[in-house]
């Protein structure tokens, strides 16, 4: 009878309820976040800044109506009235296209305003020879502006990556946290009943009183690390919860039925798209970051031509046939508008320096571009090497707890024959608990290891 209630007591408590707690997948987790979280919100809002600086870029070029009229009348007298009217349209490469309609009338007015009774019409176009011709600041502007498209969508990639990461840094640590009170709650759930079993020993007259004092400390350290335990997950449950969003800015709430996922090491890769990362030499031609500097250095590469333009000088040109509203049609060679403007600095010292400041930052990102290259090989290339480290430990850690679990379970028959204690028992249980938190250890830096492989990389494929 002895030998019975003592196996009962030590080969294992196995207990058996109805699971009704409710899954909430990574991938899943990561879908709440992609789509909802502020942060990946506010990067699309850069883009959609970067698309208005288009908009705004590009409305130097949109057409231009202007009208100046000016009147002054005086006791009965109109001392002059003058309207200058015009129609430009701004073109690529610096020439402007310019129609106009003069009319001026009064006692008073300058000669050289004083027009035909019916006014005077104007066709015309200005060209810079010197600055403006090859790039101008319209040109310029534009241009930075459809690149910053581009380096905007890169930036968002990166925001949203980052977000992700940190996501799933919480995600990992509450998963780790739920089966830390899981273990403790089933081992503590052991030591009752040892302890209980233990207690009637004592009182049947078949063990020492000693047992139950040791029985009952190792009930009361895995009360203290249950405790301490679910302590760690309420605190990684509300750190979760700040990536829980819905629409409309609504913060969600992790409900306590919610579980992790609990087979999340078979499916993270997939989830994480890092089994085609773990590649030899992966390509980083279309890496964020180096698309990144690419793109500022483009931008920086158009700053550097309209500082090297400013060196020229400025000579701007024009040219209007001018003629009475009646006879427009009739070309004469005689009747026109030209004008010159001429400015050179002597000595460039301001477009000099200025040109020499856009070199140094051009070269400067250049830098960084090489560097960030080395960078991210080495970085993918030790990653890549963790990862393979991780797996071939966790199977090594996998058979510790098993052969752990081994051990125990002949310590508890040996006790259960009379021929070990409670003491051995409690030493093998602490050997296999140890063992089985560095399981858990080990499992979430798996984990991290390759989050971090899918944010180095910025895997950000849409589903």
């Amino acid at each position: 009878m002895k030998s019975i209630l003592l196996s009962f007591l030590f080969l294992g408590v196995t207990t058996w309820s109805q699971n009704t707690n409710k899954e909430l997948t990574y991938n899943e987790f990561l879908g709440y976040v992609k789509k909802y979280h502020p942060v990946v919100k506010s990067a699309n809002l850069k883009l959609n800044q970067a698309q208005a600086n288009l908009m705004m870029a590009r409305g130097g070029f949109d057409p231009k109506m202007e009208v100046d009229f000016k009147q002054k009348k005086f006791k009965d007298n109109e001392y002059y009235s003058i309207l200058n009217s015009s129609f430009k349209i701004p073109t690529w490469y610096g020439v402007e296209i310019k129609a106009g309609f003069d009319n001026t009338d009064g006692i008073y007015l300058n000669p050289e305003n004083k027009l035909p009774n019916q006014g005077l019409t104007s066709l015309g176009i200005s060209v810079p020879l010197g600055q403006g011709l090859s790039i101008n600041q319209r040109m310029a502007d534009l241009r930075k502006a459809k690149i910053q498209i581009n380096l905007s969508k890169v930036e968002r990639n990166l925001a949203a990556v980052s977000v992700l990461y940190d996501a799933s840094l919480a995600y990992f640590n509450w998963k780790r946290n739920f089966n830390e009170v899981k273990l403790y709650q089933d081992y503590l759930a052991n030591a009752e009943i040892r302890y209980r079993g233990v207690t009637r020993l004592i009182e049947q007259g078949d063990k020492p009183a000693i047992d139950s004092i040791e029985a009952g400390i190792i009930v009361r350290n895995r009360q203290w690390s249950l405790e301490e335990s679910r302590l760690k997950l309420a605190k990684s449950q509300l750190e979760l919860a700040n990536f829980l969003w819905l629409e409309n800015n609504v913060p969600l709430e992790l409900q306590d039925d919610m579980i992790p996922e609990e087979n999340l090491a078979a499916t993270i890769k997939e989830t994480l798209r890092t089994n085609d990362l773990m590649l030899e030499n992966p390509t980083l031609e279309n890496h964020p970051k180096i698309l990144a500097l690419t793109n500022k250095i483009e931008m920086l590469e158009v700053e550097r031509k309209l500082k090297a333009n400013m060196l020229l000088p400025k000579i701007d040109l024009g040219y209007s046939y001018i003629s009475k509203p009646s006879y427009i049609d009739h070309y004469r060679f005689q009747d026109y508008k030209v004008g010159m403007n001429f400015y050179f600095p002597i000595f460039l010292r301001k477009e000099r320096g200025s040109l020499q400041l856009a070199k140094y930052k051009l070269q400067e990102t250049k830098f960084d571009l090489d560097l960030e290259r080395v960078q991210l090989t080495n970085k993918i290339k030790a990653q890549q090497t963790e990862i393979a480290s991780l797996e071939k430990q966790r199977q090594l850690i996998e058979s510790l707890v098993n052969d752990y679990n081994a051990m125990l379970t002949s310590e508890e028959r040996l006790f259960s024959f009379g021929e070990s204690s409670v003491f051995l028992v409690n030493s093998r249980e602490n050997n296999l608990v140890a063992a089985q938190l560095s399981k858990l250890q080990l499992e979430n830096r798996f984990f991290e290891s390759n989050a971090a492989l899918f944010r180095i990389m910025v895997n950000t494929q849409e589903d």
